[in-house]
């Protein structure tokens, strides 16, 4: 039993990072995502995280506040967990150009870099998250995708040292 579960760890580990979505995949709609005009106002949001094994561990909804001054995107993000913890993050975003953007909050380590192509939006960073024992430092690779003009899927990729620990998947709806 120990030498199959030795066997299938590694393969599930490096198959799982092989079927996550690319920037390059082929558009499934003519919309353009605007990052700039979908988060100025307000957005409500509503997610959850699984862990690896596929088990919901956390519920949450957020509030977000979005200002767009021309060149850098604001995010005040406003979390509640179902068991009615709360955290805020605040995003500095910058548009570095026609696709590009760079951003950074409060316990993100260096630079978080995306970029959006037709209906979709990469975003790839890592970050010290709050959790009952102190922080976790994980990596994120998030790809949002523009369902209409005022609703967008994301699904985040979380890995820690490189293994992936869980996935997160959030409805924003703007206004």
């Amino acid at each position: 039993m120990f030498k199959l579960i030795k066997i299938l760890v590694p393969v599930l580990l490096i198959s799982s990072c092989g079927m996550k979505p690319s920037i390059e995949d082929s558009k499934l709609s003519d919309r353009e995502f605007s990052l700039e005009e979908f988060f100025d106002g307000e957005t409500k949001a509503y997610g959850q995280f699984q862990d690896i094994l596929g088990n919901v561990s956390r519920r949450f909804t957020v509030d977000i506040k979005g200002v767009w001054d021309g060149s850098n995107l604001i995010l005040t993000e406003d979390f509640v967990d179902e068991d009615g913890s709360e955290e805020q993050r605040i995003w500095n975003l910058v548009k570095t150009g026609e696709n590009a953007w760079v951003g950074s909050a409060d316990g993100v380590i260096g630079t978080a870099n995306g970029l959006t192509s037709g209906d979709m939006f990469y975003w790839t960073y890592t970050i010290d998250l709050p959790t009952p024992s102190g922080e976790t430092r994980v990596s994120f690779k998030d790809y949002m995708w523009m369902l209409s003009d005022k609703r967008v899927l994301n699904k985040a990729y979380m890995s820690k040292w490189g293994i992936p620990v869980g996935e997160v998947i959030i409805i924003f709806e703007g206004n």
